[in-house]
């Protein structure tokens, strides 16, 4: 007899090993969003940021070749349904980009770093979760939804699905192109092919995102819609772990709570690995309080744009909707905005 096992149940497992990948990935590969732009743009080592070729290339790729297949629908992810608003995407980025270079951190990255033993991340993941629900359904929901409402799309809202209409071709066949064009790109730094443990997790990486769609896009079926189809962002679904934690509801079980622990012990796993694994506190409080109003930016830009570094850098990016690359390079920009800024605080005076 075959165990009856709900299928929230069975999305929360989903995201609980698709996350631990993620994790993995974080601790051992170097795949960090805010280390990226970081070391690319203060310390002139792209290395890092090309890695996100290979994970982007990834996703795109393996996320067509399975619509194709008929194995999942890639107009019917939020990122296609909802209308794309572009305001929300580039303020919402740019808020989430300077929150994330006050942090040191994004939602995902403070969850990695959460896993190696630095409890100033677990500060940080706290407030995104919280400030996130201030925006979803708390004093700041209102003036959200006015500012940035949502409208139901009446066609995808995608790259590959626009240009596919236009030309008659297939989404694959741009979705490759774009993929193809991602690895190229990574590929021809040649610090990251030699790299090969980075190119490995990269690729585990944008697999995991994949994974999640498929998986929950199959459990979306058998369930008569219970289970939607989603895929990993690390905003709102903090915010939905705290709850859990606390009291069992905020959506009770499901694909983002176990999405969240999976990246935490992931990157526990990988720490320990590495042997980086080390309790970090935070000595000086103006630090922690410069973290924790990151964390808060985070969470409400993260809302606004519906989906943090990972939800539209990753996620929606792998679907090709237009909100994805917009949201990525507003996001990138509010990082850059925030570097200069502590560049200029902690500059000698003359």
């Amino acid at each position: 007899m075959e165990p009856n096992i709900e299928p929230q149940t069975l999305a929360a497992l989903l995201g609980l090993v698709t996350g631990l990948v993620l994790g993995l990935a974080a601790r051992i590969g170097e795949f960090c969003t805010f280390g990226a732009i970081e070391s690319a743009y203060l310390g002139q080592a792209p290395r890092r940021a090309r890695l996100w070729g290979i994970v982007l290339g990834t996703a795109i790729l393996s996320m067509f070749v399975l619509d194709a297949l008929g194995h999942i629908t890639i107009s019917t992810t939020i990122y296609h349904t909802i209308q794309w608003n572009p305001l929300a995407s580039i303020f919402g980025g740019l808020l989430f980009g300077y929150g994330m270079a006050m942090a040191g951190n994004c939602g995902f990255g403070a969850l990695a770093r959460a896993g190696g033993g630095d409890l100033r991340s677990v500060v940080v993941a706290m407030v995104i979760g919280i400030s996130a629900f201030i925006a979803i359904s708390g004093p700041l929901a209102e003036l959200r939804i006015m500012v940035f409402p949502t409208q139901t799309a009446h066609s995808p809202q995608g790259i590959a699905h626009l240009l596919s209409a236009r030309t008659g071709l297939a989404p694959l066949w741009f979705a490759g192109v774009i993929a193809l064009g991602f690895f190229t790109w990574a590929l021809a730094h040649k610090p990251l092919r030699s790299h090969k443990t980075s190119i490995f997790w990269g690729i585990a990486a944008g697999l995991s995102i994949t994974a999640a769609f498929w998986g929950t896009s199959h459990l979306n079926h058998i369930s008569f819609d219970a289970v939607p189809v989603q895929g990993h962002t690390f905003t709102a679904p903090v915010g939905r772990s705290l709850m859990y934690l606390m009291t069992s509801s905020g959506g009770g079980i499901g694909f983002p709570v176990g999405s969240v622990f999976g990246v935490v012990i992931g990157a526990f796993i990988g720490s320990l690995f590495k042997g980086h694994f080390r309790w970090e506190a935070c000595d000086d409080p103006k630090e922690l309080g410069r973290q924790m109003f990151g964390g808060f930016c985070m969470g409400i830009g993260g809302v606004i744009a519906v989906g943090c570094s990972i939800g539209q850098g990753v996620s929606a990016f792998s679907t090709l909707a237009f909100s994805g690359p917009v949201t990525l390079l507003a996001i990138i920009c509010g990082t850059v905005l925030g570097l200069k800024h502590l560049l200029l605080r902690f500059a000698p005076s003359e």
